[in-house]
C-alpha cells in the first residue's frame, strides 16, 4: 500500500526508521527490506544517524538481492547545526543555504544516489516560530525539490503553529512532516489536523516508546485480543487508520515481519476512537 501527498508523489505506508543503529545500521537496512520495507529514513547528523552506512546496504541490496533503487522510497534530513555534533556533514561556518546544498550533495554521496524522494529539515531553529535561518532553508529545500535532487520536502519536530506559519508562506508547502507521536498529546492531533486539510502526509514516530502506559492499557489487550494480533501491530493499524504514516525502528526480524502486517488489520469505530481518547 501507499500514501499519496498533495504533489503526487507515493510512499509506502509504512517506513523503517534507522536512528540510534549505529555500526548495525546496514545489515538491518538491509532486513528491513527483505522483510519487506520499501521505505528508508535516514538523516545526515552522525549523532544519531549512520547515513553511510544506509548506503552500503543500499548496495549490498543491489548486489545480492537484485533490489534496486527504483524499488525503493528513500528520505533524509538536513540537520542544522544545533542538531548536530563536531562532525557536520558541511561547513559550520558558511551561510545556512550553503548548508543546506552541502549536506544534501553528502547525502547523496552517502546514499549512492542521484537524487532522494524525500528531504526533511530534522527541526526547526527554535521552538517557538519559524526565525530567518528557517526560511533560508526552507527556500533553499524549494530550490532541491524544483531541480529534482528531491522529491519531496518536508520538516519534522514541528509544531502547529510552525506549520502554519509554513504552509501560509512557503512556495512550495511541506509534502511531509515527521513528527514524534505521543498519546497523551492526542497523537499530535492539531498537527495531524493541519496536515490532513492540505493534503500532507504526517509520518508518526516513537509510536511504542513514547505510549507505554497505552501499549499497557487493558482496553488496548482486549483489542489485541479479539484481532489475534499483537500491542504493536494493534498501534501501528490505529496509526494508519487515523491517516498516519508510522515509522517503525525494530532491531527484530520477526518483528519487522509482524509490523508490516498490522495494515492486513481493521479496527472498530468505537476502538478507534477508544485509543485515540485513552491517554487523554
Amino acid at each position: 500500500m501507499t500514501v499519496t501527498a498533495y504533489n503526487q508523489v507515493d510512499i509506502p505506508s509504512f517506513m523503517y526508521g534507522t536512528a540510534w543503529k549505529k555500526d548495525a545500521t546496514a545489515p538491518l537496512v538491509q532486513l528491513a527490506v527483505e522483510s519487506g520495507f520499501r521505505a528508508i529514513d535516514t538523516a545526515n547528523q552522525l549523532i544519531h544517524y549512520q547515513e553511510a552506512l544506509v548506503g552500503d546496504a543500499l548496495d549490498a541490496l543491489q548486489r545480492q538481492g537484485g533490489i534496486g533503487r527504483e524499488a525503493l522510497f528513500l528520505q533524509t534530513k538536513f540537520t542544522p547545526v544545533n542538531g548536530q555534533n563536531h562532525r557536520t556533514p558541511y561547513d559550520a561556518r558558511a551561510d545556512v543555504s550553503t548548508q543546506v546544498r552541502q549536506s544534501m550533495d553528502s547525502s547523496l554521496a552517502h546514499l549512492r544516489t542521484d537524487h532522494v524522494d524525500s528531504y526533511v529539515l530534522h527541526g526547526p531553529y527554535s521552538q517557538w516560530g519559524l526565525g530567518p535561518s528557517d526560511w533560508a532553508v526552507w527556500a533553499t529545500m524549494e530550490e532541491l525539490y524544483e531541480s529534482g535532487k528531491t522529491r519531496m520536502i518536508g520538516i519534522s519536530n514541528v509544531t502547529a503553529e510552525q506549520l502554519s506559519q509554513l504552509i501560509e508562506k512557503a512556495n512550495h508547502r511541506p509534502m511531509v512532516v515527521q513528527n514524534r507521536c505521543y498519546a497523551v498529546m492526542g497523537w499530535d492531533h492539531e498537527v495531524r489536523r493541519i496536515c490532513r486539510d492540505h493534503g500532507i502526509i504526517y509520518q508518526g514516530f516513537s509510536l511504542l516508546t513514547a505510549n507505554g502506559r497505552v501499549l499497557a492499557h487493558p482496553a488496548v489487550r482486549e483489542i489485541a485480543m479479539r484481532l489475534g494480533a499483537g500491542i504493536a501491530q494493534v498501534i501501528f493499524s490505529f496509526a494508519m487508520q487515523i491517516g498516519m504514516l508510522p515509522l517503525t525502528g525494530t532491531t527484530d526480524a520477526q518483528h519487522m515481519k509482524e509490523d508490516l502486517q498490522a495494515e492486513q488489520f481493521t479496527l472498530s469505530p468505537h476502538e478507534v476512537e477508544l485509543i485515540e481518547t485513552v491517554a487523554i
